[in-house]
């Protein structure tokens, strides 16, 4: 259904660098929200981040992922550039306040995670 015995299409931010480096999030739903506040859907330990700093959304009709920078302070890059909103593409970097993520968008294999 949607899926191949090979693998599944699925969309991930895996975190880069520090302690929690290789920790992923899979962006399951239409929308993520990321930040500080242990009520958002993927929480960082980062004081440089806002405790509701950005949101992915999934259009599931048109297949993009989306970021939008919802008025932080220290603001969200992509690919080291400062960014407002962003189509994400697989392998893109995010940054959020110091904390980064490696965006991930493709088929793999169940058993095998992103490098």
């Amino acid at each position: 259904m949607g899926e191949s015995q090979s693998g599944t299409t699925r969309a991930v931010l895996v975190i880069v660098g520090g302690e929690l480096a290789g920790t992923e999030f899979e962006l399951g739903a239409d929308e993520t929200l990321i930040g500080r506040s242990p009520t958002t859907d993927v929480t960082v330990r980062d004081e440089n981040a806002s405790r509701e700093h950005a949101i992915i959304a999934h259009d599931r009709d048109g297949g993009a992922y989306t970021i939008e920078d919802l008025q932080s302070t220290n603001g969200t890059r992509v690919n080291g550039r400062r960014v407002r909103t962003a189509t994400l593409a697989d392998g893109d970097e995010i940054q959020v306040g110091h904390t980064r993520f490696r965006f991930f968008w493709a088929a793999r294999p169940a058993d095998e995670t992103p490098a």
